[in-house]
């Protein structure tokens, strides 16, 4: 039987997926498993309730929920789209294909969260689809990513060269580590923000499941990356570590504006400077993760996120009610 590699197993059946190599490919498999939810699972009455008072929530509160929700609706989409056309095509080992077939069904688990959330509230889906082109630094961030990962678009993309190789990294990097794991982060610190106030605890729920999506997401993608480049060690030149670099720094430059933008004033415990930090603060988890050097050196202002994403309870993030995971207690993040 010949060797399983992540790229080119182009003498491997892509259907056997026994014996399994990588193993964290299918660890991560199971945690999504267990995480399995749908939105309608979550009761939006009170929400809906909150939504139509006149008194319900402040303008900057109802701005910042549409801001989110409108960034997240376009971001879920262009995910799903990478995974399905562009990297099942290039990751040809089938333990991996298992889980990206996974994560896109999760993935339009996410999207069809915001077509509930809008038919649940009454909003127009024009007011949260179009924000994409309506708000520039939702529109800025979309586009950033977009750019960085056109590469591997070309329907003749192959990895079968050093260069090609390094775009695929560096694309993976664009999707899973800019994307996921830094543009994702400050709109879940504000939409969680709400749930710790007791208010809008339907769609506050609906984002605690997408982060534990996520952040099995990111777990997968960072053991993807690393595999890549373990079996492709020069692929990961220091022309290449700067770039990255510089990618997630120009990322975390382009979160602040848009932090900034949706938090024009302080609301639910939450200002710009404070969002803005715990963006550095994700960007440094990130680039430790690749093995390269920490840029911000800032503390965690919101450590409940940590207790967010490392919980292995069945009792809902912040006690608002309980809620039936299956087989959550078996959940390992780290």
């Amino acid at each position: 039987m010949s060797e399983k590699f992540i790229l080119n197993a182009g003498t491997t059946d892509p259907n056997k997926i026994l014996p399994i190599k990588y193993k964290w490919a299918r660890t991560h498999y199971k945690n999504g498993v267990n995480n399995n939810w749908v939105p309608d699972e979550v009761n939006m009455q009170k929400d809906f309730e909150t939504w139509k008072s006149a008194n319900g929530l402040t303008d900057d509160e109802r701005r910042l929920i549409m801001w989110n929700m409108g960034f997240f609706s376009t971001a879920e989409s262009l995910t799903a789209n990478n995974i399905v056309l562009n990297v099942y095509k290039n990751v040809t080992n089938p333990e991996c294909r298992q889980y990206l077939l996974r994560q896109a069904y999760e993935e339009a688990i996410h999207t069809d969260t915001f077509i509930y959330c809008c038919e649940s509230l009454g909003i127009a889906p024009d007011d949260v689809y179009n924000a994409y082109n309506k708000i520039p630094s939702i529109h800025e961030k979309d586009e950033f990513v977009v750019n960085m990962t056109k590469s591997i678009m070309d329907p003749n993309f192959t990895t079968d060269t050093l260069e090609n190789k390094q775009k695929f990294v560096h694309d993976l990097i664009g999707y899973y580590v800019i994307m996921e794991g830094v543009f994702f982060y400050a709109g879940f610190v504000m939409m969680l923000s709400f749930m710790r106030q007791n208010k809008m605890v339907g769609i506050g729920e609906q984002f605690q499941f997408i982060l534990r999506d996520e952040s099995v997401h990111l777990a997968f993608g960072m053991d993807l990356i690393t595999a890549i480049i373990e079996e492709n060690p020069d692929i990961w030149t220091a022309e290449l570590k700067s770039t990255i670099i510089e990618n997630i720094k120009r990322a975390v430059e382009l979160e602040i504006i848009y932090a900034k933008d949706c938090l024009p004033r302080g609301i639910l415990g939450l200002n710009a400077e404070a969002v803005s930090q715990y963006v550095q603060y994700v960007a440094d988890r990130r680039l430790e993760r690749l093995g390269l050097a920490n840029v911000y050196n800032v503390e965690n202002p919101f450590p409940w996120m940590s207790e967010i994403i490392d919980l292995k309870k069945e009792k809902n993030f912040f006690e608002t009610r309980v809620t039936e995971y299956k087989s959550g207690g078996s959940l390992n993040w780290d």
